[in-house]
């Protein structure tokens, strides 16, 4: 027994050696990929603060600009939100100027009133994960100015900052597009998954493999769009849409199914323009920007701070189960005055009539039964004068006034006070210099119908009050280039 053991002992070094010779080997044969190439660039938007209200005594997050304006009325109060968006550069071959990227952008926003520590996704009423870009790009494909995309994008223009507002040619969304020199041409393909939705795409019954089941409708959006360089300072920009809807009941083969769900085909269309002035005799930076853009049909889209035109708003015609007497114009108007080295004026004007297809001036049944405003006008001035008292602290000042009309209803209306204290760590004496270290203190003042409707998110959570207050500290950031 004792010769055994021995023997043992000296043959499990041996075996010990061969296990890990095999596992070195079996390892070797595993394809894993290491990440080693420097071809990644990172960019990112992004807000956090916490927020204070003499009204509870506690953090309540809510804005103080109207119901279904969004941001429209400043931005100041708004939520936390997170932006990250990785970019793969990809070599052509040797030569070969084409640059070629793919892109994805990850965003990270709260559900409810909460901020960002302390929860997740898994939380009910947490934080949401959510992809709106991932799509490959070649720009300038062999020297010739032409550029390519497909994915989904936030294809869209310049913003109002202050009011947070991709106005005029928001096409963000799932497609592609091409570009050459100063034409740009894109397709989106506009789905959903909201079965409560009152807007198009719509779900409808479809029976063809014999049990009743909803089933899709989507919507085809073709945006044309071309730039006009006037002179050195002067630029104008074209805008043509064209929606399309197919017919609900292509795919049908009996007849049991009501007809309110089973639309005819529908479409709309979409002009505009831009107009985009630099005042070379002011300091570098100034400019005005002037859009105007008309919608009809299901194309009459835009509320709720948002500008998509494919968001259609108000009821449809039931009896010709259309959106064709439908419409919307928007007009913004938008500007950056560099006034001096040490102050910078940026004034906006926002203002939007709708309609839908049905003929009631006030509310109207969607094709599922539930009422929706079928009119409404809404109109916004507003204005953002930052001071420069020293590389690294500016002072901000807002006033905005807010109106909005649903229908026949009063009119609600909104004005707004803010002044932000504001520490710029890069200690640069510039309106877009981020990030932002702000203190925000905003009043607003109430009319009467807003007060009694609770026409704002702010009053929703405190009741009818003619005054509304916000303090916080906040802060903001954007890198990209």
């Amino acid at each position: 027994m004792t010769n055994r053991r021995i023997e043992s002992h000296i043959l499990n070094p041996y075996f010990s050696i061969l296990m890990i010779l095999l596992s070195i080997s079996l390892h070797a044969q595993i394809a894993y990929d290491h990440v080693s190439n420097k071809s990644v660039s990172i960019g990112s938007y992004g807000r956090v603060g916490a927020d204070w209200s003499f009204e509870n005594g506690r953090t309540i997050g809510r804005r103080l600009n109207l119901n279904n304006m969004g941001s429209i009325g400043g931005r100041m109060e708004e939520q936390d939100y997170l932006e990250v968006a990785p970019s793969f550069r990809f070599r052509p071959k040797e030569g070969d100027s084409t640059e070629i990227n793919a892109q994805v952008r990850l965003s990270l926003y709260s559900n409810s009133l909460t901020g960002f520590a302390n929860t997740s996704t898994t939380n009910l009423g947490g934080l949401t994960l959510a992809i709106p870009e991932m799509f490959v790009q070649a720009r300038n494909i062999g020297g010739k100015d032409l550029n390519i995309w497909v994915g989904a994008r936030l294809y869209r223009g310049p913003d109002l900052h202050i009011a947070d507002h991709f106005y005029f040619n928001d096409h963000s969304g799932q497609g592609f597009g091409v570009e050459y020199k100063k034409t740009r041409f894109a397709q989106i393909f506009v789905t959903s998954t909201d079965t409560t939705a009152t807007v198009p795409p719509y779900f409808y019954l479809n029976i063809k493999t014999g049990t009743p089941s909803t089933a899709l409708r989507q919507r085809m959006v073709y945006v044309l769009e071309h730039d006009i360089d006037v002179n050195k300072d002067n630029k104008i920009t074209l805008l043509a849409e064209y929606h399309n809807m197919p017919d609900g009941d292509f795919d049908v083969e009996i007849d049991s199914i009501e007809q309110t769900v089973n639309f005819p085909s529908d479409r709309g269309y979409v002009l505009g323009a831009r107009i985009n002035t630099k005042f070379k005799k002011m300091r570098k930076g100034s400019f005005n920007d002037f859009s105007i853009r008309y919608g009809t049909g299901i194309a009459n889209g835009g509320d709720g701070g948002l500008s998509k035109t494919w968001l259609t708003y108000g009821a449809p015609d039931l009896e010709t189960l259309s959106f064709k007497k439908a419409y919307s114009l928007a007009i913004v108007n938008h500007a950056v005055f560099n006034l001096s080295e040490n102050n910078t004026l940026n004034p906006y004007i926002v203002f939007t009539q709708s309609r839908g297809a049905a003929d009631s001036k006030h509310m109207a049944e969607t094709y599922f039964g539930k009422e929706v405003f079928n009119r409404k006008q809404d109109f916004t001035i507003g204005a953002r004068d930052e001071i420069y008292f020293s590389d690294f602290f500016h002072l901000a000042t807002e006033l905005h006034y807010s109106q909005r009309k649903d229908g026949t209803n009063p009119i609600a209306s909104m004005l707004k006070f803010s002044v932000i204290p504001i520490y710029v760590p890069t200690g640069k004496k510039d309106i877009w210099a981020r990030p932002h270290i702000r203190f925000v203190a905003s009043v607003a003042k109430y009319n009467d119908f807003a007060k009694e409707t609770l026409y704002s998110p702010y009053l929703e959570f405190t009741g009818p009050k003619s005054w509304g207050t916000y303090f916080g500290v906040k802060a903001e950031w954007w890198i990209w280039n």
